[in-house]
């Protein structure tokens, strides 16, 4: 167990890593200890501990760029502050103190003979962000890759070290059902051979990546990989060949899948880099041949996209959505949103979204997708959006979204 004590004192700020990376052990002796070293200030991103909204301690204050996995928990006891910003941002917000950096919790590989750990799969926000963060604590995890390419850490780097030997967290996703399979279907066949794309998590995404087993010489340029890219490139389907840059390798920034994945991609043409080369436009504009797919709560008929909030309680973020949708939109191919027609009974078309927060413009959206078809909106007036949006609702909401756009034309 590592004593913070040593290095904490109130009003310090603590970073950790997020998903698959993500350093239970010392986070939990962290909160443990917490409550006499605060009030402190907390920040990480997509965290799957179950035990995070019982363990802060009231005194402190976690703040992430979205409510994601169980940190809604934590939004639901009023202690998570959602900072909006699009992910490309994210590098710089810590080099300008923004975020809690005055200490960061990492997992890494076990050293090599030079005494430098990889930090594997999980390289995303955390390598820019322990360039500003003068104390670093590490889970040197022997299960953790040491991935070729992705960058490494000095053992004595660290403030304090703790040994151990377990699995990475897996993916825990709802089961694909009809209604994501059908949209995947739609998807697919707005993505041609060659093209670079960028996916987002969760069962639409792994349904959408089925759907692509038959295509050619696939790219892949996005935040996480998951299952679903492992076994395309397996079939041969993703190859890199035809991208404009990093050819032949599948760029992501951390992963998110099963064991299988975990073990295999030391092996694969994968290549993790930080959050401030994945997201960059500078980078993302090189990409021609870019589509990229991302999902969403609701959209209204012009297509304004909410990604972030439901009911009042924050589900999404704003994530590196609007970077890829901006990009494929601008310079590159295609931006596709996509979302089931329904939720909880209710339109997920809506004639304005419900909770008032636009997460990525309607001048960045060229295609909606439901299970209902595809709007294709890109050079389309408002009147014809409202038109092409309204078929692709659930029918039985048609009428009224109709109805609905006349009176606020």
């Amino acid at each position: 167990m590592v004593d913070f004590a040593e290095y904490l004192r109130p009003g310090m700020g603590v970073w950790w890593g997020q998903a698959a990376a993500e350093p239970r052990p010392l986070v939990d002796d962290l909160l443990a200890q917490a409550p006499p070293l605060g009030p402190l200030r907390l920040f990480t991103g997509l965290s799957w501990n179950d035990q995070l909204a019982q363990s802060i301690s009231p005194a402190d204050t976690m703040f992430s760029y979205g409510g994601l996995g169980k940190l809604r928990d934590v939004g639901a006891n009023d202690q998570l502050e959602v900072v909006p910003c699009h992910y490309s941002a994210l590098p710089r917000m810590f080099a300008e103190k923004r975020f809690p950096s005055d200490a960061g919790l990492l997992q890494v590989s076990s050293p090599d003979d030079d005494g430098m750990c990889s930090l594997g799969i999980g390289v995303d926000y955390m390598a820019d962000a322990l360039a500003h963060t003068p104390v670093l604590f590490a889970e040197i995890n022997r299960q953790m890759p040491a991935i070729p390419g992705s960058p490494r850490v000095s053992i004595d780097r660290f403030a304090a070290t703790i040994l151990t030997d377990r699995p990475l967290q897996e993916e825990s996703s709802r089961p694909v059902g009809d209604p994501e399979r059908r949209i995947a279907g739609h998807i697919a066949g707005l993505i041609e051979d060659g093209d670079t794309i960028q996916v987002g998590i969760g069962s639409t995404g792994v349904a959408v990546l089925e759907q692509l087993a038959e295509h050619k010489d696939l790219g892949v340029h996005t935040g996480m990989v998951t299952d679903g890219v492992m076994r395309l490139i397996d079939k041969g389907v993703i190859t890199g060949r035809r991208k404009e840059i990093d050819r032949g390798l599948a760029v992501a920034g951390t992963a998110l899948g099963s064991s299988e994945l975990y073990s295999r991609l030391a092996g694969l043409p994968v290549q993790f880099r930080p959050t401030s080369y994945t997201h960059a436009p500078s980078v993302l504009s090189q990409l021609s041949s870019l589509v990229a797919v991302n999902f969403a709560i609701e959209v209204d008929l012009t297509g304004q996209v909410g990604a972030e909030m439901s009911r009042g309680t924050y589900l999404g973020a704003v994530g590196g959505q609007v970077d890829f949708a901006r990009a494929a939109a601008l310079t590159g191919k295609r931006s596709i949103i996509a979302l089931r027609s329904e939720n909880r009974g209710r339109s997920s078309i809506k004639v304005a979204l419900d909770e008032g927060i636009v997460t990525t413009a309607r001048a960045d959206v060229d295609c909606v997708v439901t299970e209902y078809g595809v709007a294709h909106l890109r050079g389309q007036s408002l009147a014809e959006r409202t038109r092409r949006l309204v078929e692709i609702a659930a029918p039985e909401f048609r009428e009224a979204l109709t109805e609905g756009a006349r009176r606020v034309s």
